[in-house]
């Protein structure tokens, strides 16, 4: 499937403003496009790409961290929710569970509350502390400009009470119980319609927002811990629309921070449908297509949860390649999940992991921690101790042996959990010389062998399940890397 994929990729393939580095003849690509090289990460034929130019398959988790996702109110209103503090341990722990990435939920109304008053340096020095303590656990973060609802004046988070247009008729507290009603509000709706409409108030709004997420792109881009910013969370809009912001924002994103990635979203339709418009052109380079894949997972009857498969879930997979292929554009899935206590759990976890790495997409997990709405997560919570206990049930589901940086370019990744067999299938890179990342989640167990085309390879190992080896390097042909761990009991 990554080898058809590259193929669509190569046919739709334009020059479009790549990075500076200069493609050597000889590194095998699957399109005829120039690399966008980025820090730490840039974009090549569809694909994510280190500053060494081998492939990279993110597989992240989504946190929501207090004092930064904005649901509290300093007028007297009662805070919506309760939402988990982010600490050294939680970063480190997410490395435990196989995680390489963080996608990090910032709010334009807690980085520009007023409309005069500038961005609040305050907020973005507690969005640095995590990024600090990410890129020390070997996390890299995606920060993204999220909401829910549009806004926690009349939804859950997002903008502040200046950008709502037209003013909202009336603002809401917590405890939040009613969030599906509030997102199908009139107030939320309008808001959308404005922020995303061709009025002078949508343009005015459009171009406000633009300038704060450059500031902020500004000021992250020097972060080493940053790959880049998604624009916008689950946007209620036409691809029209979403091409309106698209025009403002990418270039500006471009300008205040070129190494850094520039991701969007399609339409939160998407979320139900599992399908999405197909583009006109690509947007450009150092760009990212990031849907959200959540089939079953918020409309489905108990009878449709026994009766699902893995089948039934790749639809929106395919779909999604075939999306980012289009937009010539790496495929990173900023927002998968399904509630952990959920029929047939633990298949949903593991099917929809399978599809990901055979349509070649970077995932983030939703959520790490939770306590509140349908306390999914990675962790119980237990409201009369206040703690947070690891699902090890989850943990098994999730837990992969995978690619995390290939020096070649990837046709198949597969891994067995009950057999406790992974393969990856590549095309060499003849440019390259440094050794594949692969990660094993420690709950796996070590390696326990590991072959290059069928013959024993040594690899080093490093923290968190990090290994690392050489296979093809300075070789044009195709490769086969098997790795076996203890089988799944």
């Amino acid at each position: 499937m990554m080898r058809r994929a590259a193929l669509i990729v190569a046919l739709l393939a334009v020059a479009c403003g790549g990075g500076d580095s200069e493609e050597s003849p000889d590194a095998n690509p699957p399109c005829a496009r120039l690399p966008a090289t980025g820090s730490p990460l840039g974009e090549h034929c569809g694909h994510l790409i280190d500053e060494a130019g081998r492939v990279v398959l993110l597989r992240g988790v989504n946190a929501r961290v207090e004092g930064l996702f904005d649901v509290t109110f300093d007028d007297g209103r009662k805070a919506l929710e309760e939402i988990p503090a982010f600490s050294a341990a939680d970063a480190q722990a997410m490395r435990d569970w196989g995680f390489d990435a963080l996608r990090l939920p910032i709010n334009w109304s807690g980085i520009e509350p007023t409309q005069d008053g500038g961005l609040d340096q305050k907020y973005l020095d507690r969005v640095e502390a995590v990024l600090d303590l990410s890129h020390a656990a070997g996390l890299v973060v995606l920060l993204d400009l999220h909401q829910d609802a549009y806004s926690k004046e009349i939804g859950e988070d997002g903008a502040p009470l200046w950008a709502i247009r037209p003013p909202p008729t009336q603002l809401l507290e917590g405890p939040l119980t009613d969030l599906e009603q509030r997102r199908l509000s009139k107030q939320v709706l309008d808001a959308f319609d404005t922020f995303f409409g061709e009025s002078a108030d949508g343009a005015f709004l459009r171009q406000r927002f633009t300038q704060m997420a450059a500031q902020v792109a500004k000021r992250f881009a020097a972060h080493p811990a940053v790959i880049g910013l998604e624009i916008f969370n689950e946007p209620i809009a036409t691809l029209e629309g979403i091409d309106r912001l698209n025009a403002d924002a990418y270039p500006a994103i471009r300008t205040a921070a070129p190494t850094k990635l520039y991701l969007f979203e399609p339409s939160s339709t998407r979320n139900v449908l599992d399908t999405a418009p197909l583009p006109e052109a690509p947007l450009g380079a150092m760009s990212g297509y990031a849907p959200h894949v959540y089939t079953l997972a918020f409309v489905s009857t108990d009878a449709q949860k026994q009766a699902m498969t893995k089948e039934k879930l790749r639809v929106s997979n395919a779909n999604a390649r075939l999306e980012a292929d289009a937009w010539q554009a790496p495929l990173v899935i900023t927002e998968w999940g399904f509630d952990p206590n959920a029929i047939k759990a633990s298949e949903y976890f593991t099917w929809q992991s399978e599809l990901q790495e055979e349509y070649g997409a970077s995932a983030f997990f939703w959520v790490w921690k939770e306590r509140s709405q349908g306390n999914w997560g990675c962790f119980d919570f237990d409201p009369s101790t206040q703690k947070f206990t690891e699902r090890n049930a989850l943990k098994r589901a999730l837990a992969r042996v995978r690619p995390m940086a290939v020096a070649g370019w990837p046709t198949r990744v597969e891994f067995d959990a009950k057999a406790g067999v992974f393969e990856l299938e590549f095309d060499g890179n003849p440019t390259l010389q440094e050794p594949h990342r692969l990660s094993v989640a420690p709950v796996l167990g070590a390696p326990t062998s590991a072959e290059c085309d069928d013959q024993p390879t040594e690899w080093d190992s490093a923290e968190h399940g990090e290994i690392r080896l050489r296979c093809g390097q300075g070789s044009r042909s195709h490769h086969l890397i098997r790795v076996r761990v203890p089988p799944a009991l």
